[in-house]
């Protein structure tokens, strides 16, 4: 079974789902600084040196262990060189 097939077999229990639908936010967020760093060729410790940022606590951003605020985001962004963007989008349906 590929992780497609297990996924989708499990978005199949509605608590799975709920539960899956309330973290992604926080993944996508996760995902974005992770590619983000790596597109600039950048290690944690890079960046950690560029915005004066703990590297323990850029490690616990992108393993999940802690939310990042927004002014901390910009800080992320200004330290690769980037500009953030948040943005709103339409649900899609399943």
């Amino acid at each position: 079974m590929t992780l497609q097939e297990y996924k989708k077999q499990k978005m199949q229990n509605p608590d799975f789902s709920a539960a899956y639908d309330e973290i992604q936010p926080e993944m996508d967020i996760i995902r974005a600084i992770i590619d983000a760093r790596i597109s600039q060729n950048m290690t944690q410790k890079e960046l950690s040196e560029r915005t004066g940022i703990n590297q323990t606590e850029i490690s616990r951003l992108e393993n999940g262990s802690r939310n990042p605020s927004i002014k901390l985001l910009q800080r992320l962004a200004e330290g690769m060189g980037m500009t953030l963007k948040i943005s709103f989008v339409p649900r899609q349906t399943r």
